[in-house]
């Protein structure tokens, strides 16, 4: 073998070209087998294979002489050993799950031989296998049947094999001992013997042997082999050892005739063609012995060999074929042998073939072949017409229970009741409906039952759901469909069931959707069948709560939800299932269950996560909790965590503190405490170190300086003292003036005074003793140690006497520390305004103008006592004749209190600027004191300053602003006429704005309408409306109707034109047309007591009519279309009067019918319904059942949107329209639709009904008033609408007519009933059609 770059090329020594080459990854020696003339067998010169990897699953097995592929083998997992036999006919190969496969390379078959397979080797010089299966050594001697195996139970495991000195040992190491289990050679001899084709070796010693199982597969392949080898001897020898007498028997005779024509004729007897045919004949072929015969002419020995097999159709063949004298004998022995042997079929049928029926009838009946007899009968007309022989076999049909095969007789015979009879007990329903469907009609209904309840039994469920459906038993039909399985069907028969009859039959088929995980469709079958309760079970198994919960919130109480969900999650809780715990808890709003479990179980994280998504507001508390805990536990790290979570670095400090861990509790303060924390710890960490221990960690950190400030903010002065004499001495100071801080604050002064003094800073001292209004000790310090301090003693004394009111002694004070300036100004805030002067006056002369000008606003600013200050101080000016300056100080005048002084003050004010000051002035003034008047409401006398001055426009405006409107008019018409319409605009806007709407009406009426209409007051407003003339009246009445539909009220605006009457303003007519349109489509109208609606809207719309006639407008598209309103209202108003009288029903369908002419104006859905159910309650069905299809295909446009798809066929030639406009929405509610589909389906379904519109004389639709025919067009009839074709009745008004037989009719309900709806109705036609016909029945 030479492998290179994934090639491996053979080479045989001695031969210089190559043997063959193949590309290949595996070079493993267990992975290559290669097998070239290994053991030479009969008949094969070279046998030369290969067997290799392709890849890791895929062998492939090469014939190295032709160089073509001989087999490929496909493997599931991972080749590891492969290996051909000597002959390379055989390959066995294991894979990596130890897996021992043998491969027949010639049948391309592939057998697993063994598991565990861990060892295995072919027997050299034989194909006897060895292999080992964990303490078992199994071996098989007979490769070619391979399930027979002999097993030997060994300790240890197998090393290999030997052979030679004529015996073969399998080698075991057992521990640490071999021991040699020894085959048995004779079997290792056979199977070589017979792969050398020496039978006669093989057989001696197969004949040594014992009859065991093995022995037995080996004698049969043995007699395989010689019979195909000819070897006739050996094969007899194997058949009698099997125990095979017959074979043996067959076989010992067949070899006398070859040895007896060996002996005459010499050469190879079993070539002699009797040997050939019997051996032909032993593989049970007798064509092939036929024709060996037959090409040696022996005919007679080809019959014979037919006739001792009793093959007698053969037989009798080969006579005729050869055209043997005996034939007629044959077939006669033949007959009488089948008689004698009581095979009266195969004679009947032998008779039959000779062209006699009779005589094979009468066989077939004795044979109790009843079924032959008929088929035979129904192939011959003759037979048939023999009534005694066919009943004679229909009986026997009958009796042998071959119902069908009666059946067709009975119906061949025509006798459909016994065919229908035999059809139905012989299960033949497919024969029987046909049958029925021609003869029996009504029986086809209860055949597709039974034909149902049959299929059903015989387990055909999927067959039996359509018979059921055809037969209308639609239980039976879900009930199948449920047991075939075929759901959707079962949903779809369901859908059209009743809910009572359905409820039970849903929960089946969610069951089978939940089973398939598809959950939506369950539920809404549960939901269906009544069932919540099991779907929620059923989002519950599989685990979908949030489903679950959102379903069960629906049907089931809130507490009855939470304690299932509670119950739910306590098992997962003891199952582990922490997670699906806490959802169903969360699910039913119980956050806190899942906490406390998270707690249970210490798991904090999770406990962490849901307090502060549920409760942020603990969230702090919770972390906090959880440290203190964890902390107890000893677990300083998971607590340390908790700590700082919950913003608790102290506590955390505090912890490592007190476990004596300050490193931690350092580094905890410096990373989470801010500036100064980590001071904090080191310091405490160095005070309980003490001494120069604690001045080497402070400077480690350097934190020294900061340590001595920090004992000394923290009262430790004893520490502060020892760190500074330590190591700072320069703070010393700095610690003497803080512990005397320290000391005054405890009020110990004499020893505050001399730490003071120690630090250096008596000032300190002096400050402390003034703070405690110690003067003299105060004093005492300042002179002895800062005499700069002298004076704020003195200040600060003289503040005490202050504090006392002792003014003379605090301003002696003042004086002798040289400060008079804070004399003066404790004087001021006295309000001392006499002593601030003097000592100004004395001491600070030129502040002595400031302070009086200062002392003048103050008493301005003092209320009351400062007005009346002001006040005396305008006298005393206008005493002096200063009256500019006696105006001002009145003008200033201000009290809020005392509207009276203030009025007086501004007044005189006034006066004097008109007695005594300039004109330009006296304007000013009056202009400032005018809007000051008005403010406190003295609006006469500021409209009288106004006009002293010829104000008059301002004095107007004062009378209104003070709504003296009389005042102002009258100033405007005798001072200033201009100003008249200014008062008059005022005083309307003031009404309006008031809401004075009656007060406005008698200014301006048309103002006043349209407040009304602001207001929402209409009644008010039409009511007033209708005092004006009549243009005003509808321009309001138009408005209010206009209000009115767009607030859904169509009817109460029909009644504003009831009541006011329908001018023929065009711009009212899209107003009429909306009424119109709602009336016609608002629901509950079709019924007795709609009457009045649609009396008033017919009456609105004769109004409309008759006042367009006088108008331009007469005749115009508009006028013609309100013509046709007015004609479908009085049918509309005429039907609900005929509605309401039993005899004038079908006056009122005729009318509902006439009304689809007009389908253009009127909802086209509603119209087609109405005049359906019309017809239908009249048992007018075809039309009933044509209407209402069309009402249907118009439902299911206007949910598509559009009329495109519509039949038109069944209206052709009427005068119903096509092109009319799509609703918007439909009219009929969802379930009267679901009753007239429902209707349909069941009268289409019936097939009694003929789909065509009735028809009269004219050939034409008998409700068309156009004949398609002739195109001629007849009027309609007042009373129904119908086309008038005799006995007509003209009224006096051109184009109005009646049927006699209609009207009278109408006449003859009114004098039986009296309805007074009726006798309305006469009364409008007798005003619309210009009086009633001449008849004896009179209107009162």
């Amino acid at each position: 073998m030479i492998f290179n770059a994934g090639e491996l090329t053979l080479v045989e020594y001695g031969n210089n070209d190559t043997l063959g080459s193949v590309r290949t990854e595996f070079m493993n020696p267990h992975l290559i087998s290669v097998r070239i003339n290994e053991r030479c067998q009969r008949g094969t010169e070279d046998n030369k294979k290969l067997a290799y990897l392709i890849d890791i699953k895929t062998i492939a097995i090469v014939d190295l002489i032709g160089g073509y592929n001989i087999g490929t083998v496909s493997h599931e997992s991972r080749v590891d050993w492969l290996e051909l036999n000597e002959t390379g006919h055989k390959l066995l190969f294991r894979d990596r799950k130890l897996r021992l496969h043998l491969y027949d390379i010639e049948s391309c078959s592939k057998t697993m031989i063994l598991n565990f397979c861990s060892y295995v080797q072919w027997v050299p010089g034989s194909d006897v296998l060895v292999a080992q299966n964990r303490n078992s050594l199994c071996v098989w001697y007979n490769i070619e049947a391979p399930e027979r195996v002999t097993m030997f139970t060994i300790r240890g495991d197998v090393i290999g094999l030997e052979r030679g000195g004529g015996k073969t040992e399998v080698m075991v190491m057992e521990g640490v001992t071999t021991v040699a289990y020894t085959l048995d050679e004779g079997l290792i001899e056979f199977g070589t013997a017979i792969d050398d084709g020496n039978y006669i070796r093989a057989t001696a010693f197969l004949e040594t042997l014992e009859m065991t199982p093995e022995t037995e597969a080996m004698w049969k392949t043995l007699s395989k082999l010689a019979l195909e080898a000819r070897q006739l001897h050996i094969a007899e020898r194997c058949f009698s050892a099997l125990g095979q007498v017959a074979k043996a028997r067959f076989l010992h005779e067949t070899n006398e005739i070859a040895d007896q024509v060996s002996r005459e004729y010499g050469g190879e007897g079993t070539d002699f063609y009797q040997v050939r045919a019997r051996l032909a004949m032993l593989e049970k072929n007798y064509k092939l012995a036929e024709m060996i015969f037959l090409e040696q002419n022996a005919v007679e020995e080809a019959m014979g060999m037919y006739q001792e097999l009793h093959r007698w159709d053969e037989c009798i063949a080969v006579a005729e074929a050869k055209g043997h004298p005996a034939l007629e004998k044959l077939r006669r022995s033949y007959y009488q042998w089948l008689m004698d042997t009581q095979q009266e079929e195969r004679a009947g049928e032998l008779q039959e073939s000779q062209g006699d029926g009779l005589a094979a009838i009468s066989l077939y009946l004795k044979a109790g072949l009843p079924a032959k007899a008929a088929r035979l009968v129904l192939t011959r007309e003759e037979l048939l017409a023999n009534t005694e022989l066919v009943e004679h076999i229909t009986a026997a049909l009958i009796k042998g229970e071959l119902y069908e095969r009666a059946g067709d007789l009975f119906e061949k015979i025509h006798n459909p009741q016994k065919a229908l009879e035999c059809y139905r007990k012989g299960n033949a329903f497919m024969k029987a409906v046909e049958l029925a469907r021609l003869a029996f009609p009504v029986e086809v209904v209860k055949l597709e039952e039974a034909w149902g309840d049959h299929l059903v039994q015989q387990k055909q469920l999927d067959a039996a759901i359509n018979h059921y459906i055809e037969a209308r038993c639609s239980i039976k039909a879900i009930e199948a469909a449920l047991g075939a399985r075929q759901w959707k069907k079962a949903i779809y028969i369901l859908d059209l069931q009743d809910r009572n009859t359905a409820s039970k039959y849903y929960p089946l088929v969610a069951q089978h959707y939940a089973s398939l995980q598809e959950y939506e469709i369950a539920e809404e079958l549960y939901t269906k069948g009544d069932r919540t309760k099991d779907a929620i079970d059923m989002y519950t198994q599989a685990g979908r709560w949030e489903q679950a919960h959102k379903l069960a919130m629906k049907c089931m109480r809130p507490e009855d939800v939470s304690v299932l969900y509670i119950t739910q999650a306590q098992e997962m809780e003891k199952q582990g299932k922490y997670r699906e715990a806490e959802r169903l808890y969360v699910t039913v709003e119980e956050p806190d269950l899942a906490i406390t479990m998270y707690k249970k179980h210490k798991l904090y994280d999770d406990m962490i996560r849901l307090v502060g998504k549920h409760h942020p507001d603990l969230l702090s508390d919770t972390h906090l909790h959880l440290g203190k805990e964890l902390e107890a536990e000893g677990r300083l790290q998971e607590a340390e965590y908790h700590y700082l979570e919950a913003q608790e670095w102290k506590a955390t400090v505090n912890m490592y503190r007190a476990s004596g861990l300050w490193e931690e509790a350092y580094r905890v303060a410096r990373t989470q405490g801010g500036a100064n924390a980590h001071k904090h710890v080191a310091y405490l960490w160095a005070k309980s170190l003490g001494g120069e221990a604690a001045v080497r960690l402070l400077n480690k950190l350097g934190l020294l300086e900061a340590a001595v400030d920090h004992a000394a903010d923290n009262c430790s002065f004893e520490f502060a003292f020892e760190l500074s004499r330590l190591a700072l001495k320069h703070k010393t100071p700095e610690v003497h003036l803080k512990y005397a801080m320290f000391l005054e604050d405890e009020g110990k002064f004499e020893e505050a005074e001399a730490e003071f003094i120690r630090a250096g800073k008596p000032k300190e001292a002096v400050l402390m003793f003034v703070h405690n209004q110690d003067w003299e000790a105060a004093q005492r310090v300042a002179e002895a140690h800062d005499p700069d301090s002298v004076a704020e003693v003195l200040v600060g004394q003289a503040r005490g006497a202050l504090e006392e009111k002792d003014f003379q002694k605090a301003e002696g004070l003042l004086l002798r520390a040289q400060r008079p300036g804070l004399a003066l100004n404790y004087y001021k805030e006295a309000g001392l305004w006499s002593d601030a002067l003097r000592i100004c006056k004395d001491y600070v002369p030129s502040q002595l103008e400031a302070l009086q000008e200062e002392y003048e606003r103050e008493a301005t600013k003092k209320g009351a006592r400062g007005v009346e200050g002001l006040v005396e101080q305008a006298r005393h000016w206008e005493q002096a004749g200063e009256y500019s300056r006696a105006v001002d100080c009145y003008l200033k005048v201000r009290d809020s209190g005392n509207n009276g002084l203030a009025e007086k003050c501004w007044m005189k004010a006034a006066e004097l600027s008109i007695k005594f000051l300039p004109p330009q002035r006296n304007m000013e003034v009056v202009l400032a004191v005018g809007p000051q008047l008005i403010g406190i409401g003295k609006h006469s006398a500021a409209a009288e300053l106004y006009l002293n001055l010829d104000l008059v426009k301002e004095a107007i405006d004062a009378f209104i602003e003070g709504e003296e409107w009389n005042k102002a008019k009258r100033v405007a018409k005798e001072l200033d006429p201009r100003y008249e319409d200014y008062v008059d605009q005022h005083y309307k806007e003031f009404l309006k704005n008031q809401g004075k709407v009656d007060s406005l009406v008698g200014v301006d009426v048309i103002a006043a309408l349209d407040l009304y209409v602001e207001q929402g007051q209409w009644d008010k407003c039409i009511e007033t409306a209708t005092k004006q003339n009549y243009k005003i009246l509808h321009k309001y009445v138009a408005l209010y109707a206009t209000h009115l539909i767009r607030e859904g009220n169509s009817a109460q605006a029909l009644a504003l034109y009831v009541q006011h009457g329908a001018p023929a303003n065009p711009q009212n007519f899209n107003i009429y047309k909306r009424i119109f349109t709602d009336m016609v489509s608002s629901p509950g109208t079709n019924c007795a007591e709609a009457y009045h609606s649609w009396a008033d809207l017919r009456d609105v719309l004769f109004n409309l009519c008759e006042n367009l006639v006088k108008s331009s407008e007469a005749n115009s598209p508009a006028h013609e279309e309100f013509k046709t309103m007015l004609l479908i209202a009085h049918y509309y108003a005429t039907r609900s009067a005929a509605q309401s009288v039993k005899q004038l029903e079908t006056v009122a369908a005729r009318l509902s019918v006439s009304l689809l002419r007009h389908t253009q104006l009127l909802p086209v859905d509603k119209a087609f319904y109405e005049a359906g159910i019309a017809a239908k309650a009249v048992g007018w069905e075809n039309m009933a059942f044509i209407f209402l299809n069309r009402f249907l295909d118009l439902t299911d446009a206007i949910e598509e949107g559009t009329l495109d798809g519509l039949d038109h066929s069944d209206f052709q030639d009427t005068d119903i329209p096509f092109e009319v406009p799509l609703p918007a929405k439909q009219h009929v509610p969802e379930a009267e639709r679901e009753e007239v589909r429902d209707w349909v389906l069941t009268v289409s379904m019936d097939q009694r009904l003929e789909q065509v519109l009735p028809r009269d004389e004219r050939g034409a639709y008998e409700a068309s008033l156009v004949a398609t025919s002739t195109g001629v067009q007849a009027l309609p009839c007042l009373i129904t609408g119908y086309p008038i074709l005799r006995n007509k009745i003209e009224f006096k008004r051109p184009g109005k007519a009646a049927n006699k037989d209609n009207w009278n009719k109408f006449l003859m309900a009114i004098k039986t009933s009296h309805s007074p709806v009726c006798q309305d109705v006469l009364k409008f036609i007798s005003q619309w059609c210009g009086g009633l016909p001449s008849t004896s029945f009179s209107f009162q």
